[in-house]
């Protein structure tokens, strides 16, 4: 029996591509498992992204929407999502539709009994010649810093088992949290699998992260991240953390 799945995608100001985003997912998870959720993190989206979602939840029963009052940036959108989760796998991508949740087959057919966590790489990166650049100095940058072993440590398109949170704890609000993720994962032993996948050029919206004010605050809050995970190492030391029973509460149906 295929193992139950959970997909969940962050949005943020995403109202012109989430909803393709939901279906297309939902198209797939049913071709893998029999047992599935489609879950949307609505993380304060000042745009219409939230209406669109609770009418969509109206009409289709295999959706949730998990609404932030205020924005809690991208970890917290992650961190929401992953307690949100409910079934043996966990996959999640962006929803900016920049990758093609169609491709979360790939990342399947990859895990198996040695397999415990699959991370896409990007075959190419689809961006501005000056975030591909920024992309570039970014990857090999952390993957020096933190020691990881990855080919694209920015790739937001994985697949995991959820026991994977009996160890790993996270606890990062700002995109760091992908980082945190990563080196949590690789130094509590989870075998992890690598798969490429296809990245897409943006068609609506633009980017949180690359701006100059925001690039500061992401190295200060790696600098503080390296200090606790590579020069502590508090993350295995800590006791095993407590696996939360509760998820947010979630407005479907016009709740």
């Amino acid at each position: 029996m295929a193992p139950s799945l959970s997909i969940f995608f962050p949005a943020y100001n995403d109202a012109g591509t989430i909803a393709s985003l939901a279906l297309i997912a939902h198209m797939t998870a049913r071709q893998l498992t029999d047992d599935y959720e489609v879950i949307v993190i609505d993380d304060g989206s000042p745009d219409h992204t939230g209406e669109l979602l609770d009418e969509m939840a109206r009409h289709f029963p295999w959706l949730k929407v998990v609404h932030h009052g205020t924005n809690r940036g991208y970890g917290g959108a992650l961190r929401t999502g992953f307690q949100t989760a409910s079934k043996d796998l966990v996959f999640y991508t962006d929803g900016d539709a920049q990758y093609d949740p169609r491709e979360m087959t790939r990342l399947f057919e990859a895990l198996s009994n040695e397999v415990d966590f699959v991370n896409g790489y990007k075959m190419w990166r689809s961006d501005p010649l000056h975030r591909k650049i920024i992309g570039k100095a970014y990857h090999w940058f952390v993957r020096t810093m933190f020691r990881l072993h990855l080919r694209d440590v920015d790739c937001d398109f994985r697949l995991m088992r959820r026991r994977v949170f009996e160890k790993v704890v996270l606890t990062r609000s700002s995109g760091v949290i992908c980082v945190e993720l990563m080196k949590k994962v690789q130094d509590h032993g989870f075998r992890i699998g690598q798969v490429p996948v296809h990245h897409f050029h943006r068609t609506y919206g633009k980017s949180q992260f690359f701006n100059f004010p925001r690039v500061a605050r992401t190295l200060v809050d790696l600098t503080r991240l390296w200090w606790e995970l590579v020069v502590r190492r508090e993350h295995l030391r800590s006791p095993a953390p407590v696996v939360p029973t509760g998820a947010p509460k979630t407005r479907a149906h016009g709740e």
